[in-house]
């Protein structure tokens, strides 16, 4: 099966599955889209995300051939449990969770006529909600896949081929690899924004014209804090030791800043911070860092 030949559901209408079903809308048999909220519903209907939507999963997944999971990660896990039992099965399934272990591993256990790939696409934003939908979201953006041993050339083509209409780069990992390496460019950001704001709180207690001081450094770099919070919550829940372990190895990059400024090792200091700013410099310039093969 093609994907122009797909009759395609997407479950869940925020900004990631309604940008998706806005996306694919035209470039394949028919879009349905699922959600729980009757407004959500309504205004994916009035901006033309989608040929139908509708609120009861089942009814969105009859005659369905291509099901991409859009919702909270451990929402995600729910329904593949009730995939084959409680609800239709369909024959090809996809996901676009923001964490992959649990997923790929409850995905290895659904029923044989499932055939099923894990997918991440790599350009969220803090704002969320299907208002905040964009059918370009996803263009120029990396598209992470993380197919099982039993994933198809059949299935593993359609991905490639929805990674394409989007407009965005696929990139095969495994969803262990994927779990370590967004732990640090992902999931600790979100740490660090929101302890950011936390430390900067503390300080209002005491002096609140700190607020009128938060100037643009502070707002683009505390951007992430914003983040949906149940949205967050599964992404920690579900990558729990990898975001530990991270947070740890920034903990001790942190204690060795603070060590340079105690003891006036300014030239140490600034070594560090050198390093980090070609980095940064690196990344903007889309050069490979010194993880060679990682992108």
């Amino acid at each position: 099966m093609r994907l122009e030949q797909a009759r395609v559901t997407v479950v869940g209408l925020g900004l990631i599955g309604g940008s998706l079903a806005g996306a694919l809308r035209g470039r394949c048999a028919a879009v349905v889209g699922v959600d729980m909220d009757a407004e959500t519903i309504d205004l994916a209907a009035q901006r033309g995300l989608v040929d139908r939507a509708v609120q009861d999963l089942r009814s969105g997944l009859t005659d369905c051939d291509l099901v991409i999971l859009a919702v909270p990660v451990r929402s995600i896990l729910t329904i593949l449990a009730q995939l084959g039992k409680d609800l239709p099965l369909p024959r090809f399934i996809m996901d676009v969770g923001s964490t992959k272990v649990e997923i790929v591993r409850a995905m290895q256990d659904l029923p044989a006529a499932a055939d099923p790939c894990g997918g991440h696409p790599l350009c969220g934003k803090e704002t969320s909600g299907v208002t905040a939908a964009e059918r370009d979201l996803f263009r120029g953006q990396t598209f992470v896949l993380t197919p099982l041993p039993r994933t198809s050339s059949e299935m593993l083509q359609i991905a490639d081929e929805l990674v394409s209409t989007l407009g965005a780069r696929p990139k095969i990992m495994q969803a262990e690899e994927h779990d370590r390496l967004l732990a640090s460019t992902s999931h600790l950001p979100y740490m660090l924004a929101s302890a950011l704001v936390a430390c900067a709180d503390e300080v209002s207690a005491d002096d609140p014209s700190v607020w009128e001081l938060a100037s643009s450094g502070f707002r683009d770099t505390t951007r992430l804090a914003a983040s949906g919070t149940q949205m967050m919550m599964d992404i920690l829940a579900t990558n729990r030791s990898e975001i530990s372990a991270t947070i740890r190895r920034a903990r001790k990059v942190l204690s060795s800043m603070e060590l340079a400024l105690e003891v006036g090792d300014l030239g140490g200091l600034e070594e560090q911070l050198a390093r980090a700013r070609s980095q940064r410099i690196r990344l903007d310039y889309g050069q490979s860092t010194r993880s060679e093969g990682v992108s």
